[in-house]
């Protein structure tokens, strides 16, 4: 019986899988945890790419599973074991969704920080919007 509820456990229905997945990651980082794994989607995939661009989190891959994929994310620490990043916070979410033009992109902590948008053309980050002159929904703010 135990090992049924653990196999459910895992593979819940998620409201916001994104909101999830920033979670689990901030927790892990704030823990010291080497990585923290979660359950993949290609938006989650796509968020992960950026933050591995970014330099945020070391890497990161795709276990292939029977009932769902799981992302493994490695966390990133400095020389001393000190965090890379500080934070990560949702911003646009089911109640309330946030959207911003492509002349009013989001800054973080006056550009020391990282802003995800989903976009037409995918997901990028506020740098890369300005750079296209594109603009869309704010996921995520990381510093």
């Amino acid at each position: 019986r135990e090992a049924t509820m653990q196999l459910f456990h895992g593979a819940k229905m998620l409201t916001d899988p994104i909101a999830d997945m920033l979670t689990r990651i901030c927790n892990a980082n704030k823990s010291m945890h080497d990585s923290t794994q979660m359950p993949s989607s290609r938006m989650n995939e796509e968020i992960a790419r950026l933050l591995k661009d970014d330099g945020y989190i070391k890497d990161f891959r795709v276990l292939q599973g029977t009932p769902f994929s799981t992302l493994v994310v490695g966390l990133k620490f400095g020389r001393n074991r000190e965090r890379v990043s500080t934070d990560l916070k949702r911003i646009s979410k089911p109640g309330r969704r946030v959207y911003a033009r492509k002349d009013r992109l989001p800054r973080v902590l006056g550009g020391l920080g990282t802003a995800i948008l989903s976009t037409s053309t995918g997901v990028i980050t506020s740098r890369q919007a300005a750079e296209r002159g594109v603009g869309g929904e704010v996921l995520a703010f990381v510093w």
